[in-house]
């Protein structure tokens, strides 16, 4: 399918895989799709600038980077930044179209049905979009489909109004007559009230005065008085989008006392304590089409607020505006217009109309699922790969390892949910397709192995399918999220011959945690190991927390209870003893805070302490493991201390051994032999996690 990106500081048009319809969303044929031109406009623009200069306007990414790099490398961190940027981002987040598919999760939508679609990253400009179903609504009758393309931005606008909370007869400023502020007036003038409007462009300003509102332009503040009696508006909603703090400004000095501000558009905040204080003024922000903006629970799980609770949400917003579109109270047609097709994105943005909109025409072979980019030579002893999940981690790990061990692995093909992402990827592995369907690799005889890298929830289940279809599979931890995922995947191995399976338990790979075992190895005593987990703090709503991701202690702590078995060198478990703080249920999880200590049949004991109260600039992992008269530090997996017998180990980087983990897996499949991790252990370490876990939440 085409779909619009952004890269370099312009658009392109890229042919990429269609997507499918999630659990919980509805596929869309987008016949039309809107245009932001100043929110899409800002993002193309960033995209051209030198990283130093993108890094200066947007801090809050630049430290997460700083972070990555201290613990990477910057080289490594860099190249990872290049490689996302050089992808191309998906845009747009306004669109309509047919429905052609729905998840299995939902309800109140058919094939056929005509809707539109909200929400950036989601209703993107393409030609297949999957959108959660909360952000879908029906177009109802009388309304086409290019007008309902702009429900997002009439959502914008009308709960911007809704935060000024006007009542009949009230006066309220508009500053910046953009579409959000076209739109604006005229919802003020649907509620009965009075718009009195302004911008530096006298032809918008004539727009808004053909709509209903009245010419405030000049002194804006003088004008308003004088349209109001002397009194000042009642609110004023700042629809401009500029650096500049002088609309917020004009906007308090235009209001009586006691009046409202309401931000809607992205102006510059440096407010003036005298303009607020001496009117005693309310100033409020708009956040984007309304209640569930940024809730993941609401927008990507499809969990409604209540009516009684929450009158208007995000959907609720854009079905009242499509039925204000219906009832001919908010009109289109006197705005200026223009219409793209799609393969025409880039015009719409360099010539910025009032209102741009992308025509999708009918395409027979849009719905493709795979993309095939080029052919790769046969070689020798190489492992091809399919990647499956295309997030963060696998982009910015596994692929650059996978690129580095060019004579071990070729990348074949890239799997991802994303059309764009997978297409992306393959571009840079130099992958022979890209797809959204997982049964395309599966069937594919020149794959050897199948990387999941996907969210945990999936993890178990395509393995298995990996597994039957033949496959070697390198799958991210956690292997599974519960016992009965864990007891399918142990059945398939009995009395079997089967392909290898390796779970991503990449720590006892580390060069640290290698020296560890060489220094441990012909122990006479039994081995006494403290870890320290300093996890930081994420939000109960981060989907680690939810059904995708299992909890900490399963999704992640598995991690150290395989270093442990690892160190133990196999030794059964004879118990477990778990205990976590008392969680107080608004910020704190059970399996966020707590101890467990594994008790092995060797008499070996090792203790994890996994807690989210820490600092994130203290270290995140130490572990002191004492034996026969020996202390052995980990600290971070940068460095490994031994006091008592041997050298120990220090790293320029931070170094966990992801590489490594790799290097073993390749030896594996192509020279046969033990696997790098027993299915046993691999099973093991799942099994105390599930034994703590139960503790935990006791």
């Amino acid at each position: 399918m085409k779909q619009v990106l952004i890269r370099g500081g312009g658009v392109v048009v890229a042919d990429v895989p269609a997507p499918t319809a999630g659990p919980r969303s509805v596929l869309v044929r987008v016949a039309w799709s809107c245009v932001s031109a100043g929110t899409e406009g800002a993002s193309v623009a960033m995209s051209g600038l030198p990283l130093y200069r993108r890094a200066l306007k947007q801090p809050e990414h630049a430290r997460r980077v700083l972070e990555i790099a201290r613990n990477e490398g910057f080289a490594r961190t860099y190249k990872r930044v290049r490689g996302l940027l050089s992808a191309g981002l998906p845009t747009g987040y306004s669109a309509a179209g047919i429905v052609v598919a729905v998840g299995p999760e939902v309800e109140g939508f058919a094939v056929g049905d005509r809707v539109a679609c909200a929400g950036g990253g989601l209703a993107n400009h393409a030609e297949l979009i999957d959108v959660p179903v909360n952000l879908v609504v029906r177009v109802p009758d009388g309304v086409e489909l290019d007008d309902a393309a702009t429900v997002t931005l009439g959502s914008i606008a009308l709960q911007g109004v809704r935060r000024a909370g006007p009542t009949l007869g009230e006066a309220v400023g508009v500053i910046g007559l953009g579409i959000l502020g076209q739109l604006t007036v005229q919802l003020l003038r649907a509620n009965g009230c009075r718009a009195l409007v302004t911008d530096l462009d006298p032809a918008r300003v004539a727009q808004a005065v053909a709509h209903g509102g009245e010419d405030a332009s000049g002194d804006f503040a003088e004008r308003v008085r004088a349209l109001t009696e002397g009194f000042g508006a009642d609110a004023v909603i700042v629809t401009a989008a500029t650096p500049s703090s002088e609309p917020m400004h004009d906007a308090a000095q235009a209001c009586r006392k006691r009046g409202r501000v309401v931000i809607v558009g992205d102006v510059g905040l440096e407010l003036r304590r005298s303009d607020l204080y001496e009117k005693e003024l309310d100033v409020v922000m708009s956040t984007s089409y309304g209640p569930g903006r940024y809730d993941d629970v609401y927008e990507l799980e499809g969990q409604d607020y209540p009516v009684g609770y929450v009158r208007w949400t995000e959907n609720r917003n854009m079905a009242e505006y499509l039925r204000l579109l219906g009832a001919r109270a908010i009109r289109l047609d006197g705005l200026e217009r223009r219409t793209y097709v799609v393969d025409e994105a880039q015009r719409a943005y360099d010539e910025k109309p009032l209102l741009a909109l992308l025509e999708y025409p009918d395409r027979a072979d849009a719905a493709q699922r795979t993309v095939r980019l080029r052919t790769l030579p046969a070689r020798e002893g190489v492992v091809r790969v399919a990647l499956v999940g295309a997030g963060s981690f696998a982009q910015g790990t596994h692929l650059p390892n996978l690129l580095k061990l060019r004579d071990r692995f070729q990348v074949r093909a890239v799997v991802s949910r994303t059309g764009a992402s997978a297409k992306g990827i393959a571009d840079r592995a130099e992958a022979a397709y890209a797809t959204t369907d997982l049964d395309e690799v599966l069937a594919d005889e020149d794959i050897d192995l199948v990387l999941v890298s996907t969210r945990h929830d999936l993890h178990a289940e395509q393995a298995l399918r990996a597994l039957r279809a033949g496959k070697h599979v390198f799958v991210e931890k956690p292997l599974a999220l519960s016992e009965e995922e864990l007891e399918q995947i142990e059945a398939f191995y009995a009395d079997r011959d089967a392909p290898l399976l390796m779970t991503g338990f990449n720590r006892r790979f580390s060069p640290a945690i290698a020296r560890a075992r060489e220094v441990l190895a012909g122990r006479t005593t039994p081995l006494v190991a403290d870890y320290r987990m300093n996890a930081g703090y994420l939000p109960l709503d981060h989907w680690v927390h939810g059904r995708e991701g299992g909890g900490r202690n399963i999704g992640e702590a598995c991690h150290v209870y395989d270093v442990f078995d690892a160190l133990v060198d196999g030794a059964e478990v004879e118990s477990i003893v778990a205990r976590s703080i008392r969680a107080d249920g608004e910020r704190l999880a059970a399996n966020d805070n707590f101890t467990a200590t594994i008790g092995y049949a060797d008499g070996s004991i090792c203790s994890l302490t996994y807690t989210a109260l820490g600092n994130r600039d203290h270290p995140k992992e130490r572990m002191e493991v004492y034996a026969d008269g020996t202390v052995l530090s980990l600290d971070d997996y940068k460095s490994l201390t031994v006091a008592g017998r041997g050298s120990g180990w220090r790293g320029a980087t931070q170094q966990k051994g992801h590489l490594e983990e790799l290097e073993s897996l390749a030896h594996a499949i192509r020279e046969g032999g033990e696997w790098p991790i027993s299915l046993e252990q691999q099973l093991l370490a799942m099994r105390i996690a599930f034994g703590v876990e139960e503790q935990i939440r006791s």
